[in-house]
């Protein structure tokens, strides 16, 4: 701590309060309480700076291993009663200042159907190691996941399913034993995706709601893992 007053503090003394706000949690694992309409978009994002020669070659340099999505929810308001609930959210949330879930209508498992316990290979035992991290592949693209549904892990280890494990806060899953060297740890889920409101406010208006025409309410993928 540093006091540069020292005239002031010479003349008032110093009093050092030891109490301090506890830290804010900017995440509140809730789901977001509106169901999406089919119109509702999905638009996965990439950072990639390209430079282009003179004669029209380029070079491609991708800031991003994996994208960040964003969505906008708005087609999934139907009723006035939505409306009401969004708003309720919204100040819940301090608009953008704290990440909740959400359920991407199109990519919310480790596979194309029901999760199976080999649908995504997350690790290689190595007799020592016991936990490993969620992840699902996009061909050579791993997207990390954090958000794992509660009680939809499947858990495989050298292709025999087993239910000797956990799944810590993170989306890490711990094997009760870790598994022998060379065996692979497969694992299947659903997964919500952590997001966050895109922008400090929100408008929506009953005229436009009853003319038929959806409010925009854009949201954005939070970094995590």
């Amino acid at each position: 701590v540093f006091i540069w007053a020292l005239p002031q503090v010479l003349r008032d003394g110093f009093i050092h309060f030891d109490e301090e706000e506890g830290a804010v949690d900017p995440f509140d694992d809730v789901l977001f309480p509106l169901a999406l309409g089919r119109e509702a978009e999905v638009a996965p994002e990439f950072s990639t700076a390209i430079v282009t020669s003179a004669g029209g070659n380029e070079v491609r340099n991708a800031s991003w291993s994996h994208a960040r999505t964003r969505y906008d929810v708005g087609p999934g308001i139907r009723s006035e009663a939505d409306i009401a609930a969004l708003l309720a959210f919204f100040r819940a949330r301090m608009g953008p200042a704290r990440g909740f879930r959400l359920r991407d209508p199109f990519d919310s498992a480790s596979g194309t159907g029901a999760p199976t316990p080999g649908d995504q290979r997350i690790g290689t035992g190595d007799g020592t190691t016991s936990r490993f991290a969620l992840t699902k592949a996009y061909e050579e693209s791993v997207r990390r996941i954090t958000r794992p549904v509660a009680g939809s892990v499947r858990v495989a280890v050298g292709g025999v399913e087993t239910s000797a494990f956990s799944v810590d806060d993170g989306g890490w899953v711990v094997l009760d034993t870790a598994p022998a060297a060379g065996l692979a740890v497969t694992a299947g889920f659903r997964f919500d995706v952590a997001v966050r409101f895109a922008e400090d406010s929100l408008s929506v208006n009953r005229a436009t709601f009853l003319a038929g025409a959806a409010p925009s309410v854009p949201l954005i993928e939070i970094r995590e893992g």
